[in-house]
């Protein structure tokens, strides 16, 4: 391993780092390999999705009407706003025309042919949008959790090498004489630090990308709940009613007569009068 570009206290730790410090380097290496292989790949997805996005939005905003892509069956596959999209469309499909497949050639004539819904079926279609929503974020936060485990393990993991190390580097400083008490204690406490050193090499790079890629995720899904609320206006413009219906309340008379339970009771017996009571 060629050490003449580091300083010579990482060199004299090299040098003399143990087993276990490699063992520990190691994990580390493993750890960072995982988190930037997720962080790339991220940030490759999130690209193609952007730029997908771009022109889905582009096509969406130039249609005639906001089930026109359903319609043609045009798909932009590499952008969540696309799955939205065709969740609701299914959905506002279905109360429209009662089927959820455009491929059909009657799907034009019958969708042109179609009424209004209501406000409580378009209720049913923005729910159908907010859990799409929901499930675009979960995929494209997948395995940033493993991510974030990587960094606060990674620091501790560095934290480990170098307690382990010093411990061991005592254990030799009281086997050594007191002459050769710092000779002894040198190598074990340059091989300890060295981890620490690894962890914080690891921890930090990732942090910054984390933070950068999360950053980039929330705004993906902030662009996703804002398309969502255009969807449904769009959807509610075109095609649901909102006009008030007043029903009359019934009138009583509509109703009946009140139905009273008869009771049946036993004849009474002739109160006494004034003059059989002072008898």
């Amino acid at each position: 391993m060629p050490t003449e570009f580091l300083s010579p206290g990482l060199q004299f730790g090299l040098e003399h780092t143990t087993l276990t410090g490699w063992v520990i380097c190691g994990i580390l290496a493993l750890l960072s390999a995982y988190a930037w292989a997720v962080m790339l790949g991220k940030h490759f997805l999130l690209s193609r999705a952007h730029k997908a996005g771009l022109s889905f939005l582009r096509a969406f905003r130039e249609s005639v009407h906001p089930l026109e892509l359903f319609q043609r069956g045009l798909h932009h596959e590499r952008t969540p706003l696309d799955l939205v999209y065709h969740d609701a469309a299914r959905e506002m499909a279905w109360y429209l025309v009662g089927e959820e497949d455009a491929s059909g050639a009657s799907f034009a004539a019958r969708l042109q042919g179609a009424g209004r819904i209501t406000p409580s079926q378009m209720s049913a279609v923005q729910t159908v949008m907010e859990r799409s929503v929901a499930q675009a974020a979960l995929r494209l936060e997948a395995n940033m959790g493993g991510v974030a485990t990587v960094l606060a393990a990674t620091p501790f993991l560095g934290v480990l090498g170098t307690v382990w190390g010093i411990t061991d580097a005592f254990g030799q400083l009281s086997a050594a004489g007191n002459e050769q008490g710092l000779v002894a204690l040198a190598p074990g406490v340059s091989s300890a630090l060295l981890t620490t050193i690894a962890g914080l090499l690891v921890a930090i790079p990732s942090l910054i990308g984390y933070n950068w890629m999360v950053g980039r995720i929330r705004g993906m899904i902030v662009r996703l709940d804002n398309f969502a609320a255009e969807l449904s206006g769009a959807l509610d413009r075109a095609f649901v009613d909102h006009r008030f219906t007043a029903e009359p309340l019934p009138s009583m008379a509509s109703f009946g007569a009140p139905s009273m339970p008869a009771f049946s009771q036993a004849p009474s017996s002739p109160l006494p009068s004034p003059a059989a009571s002072r008898a």
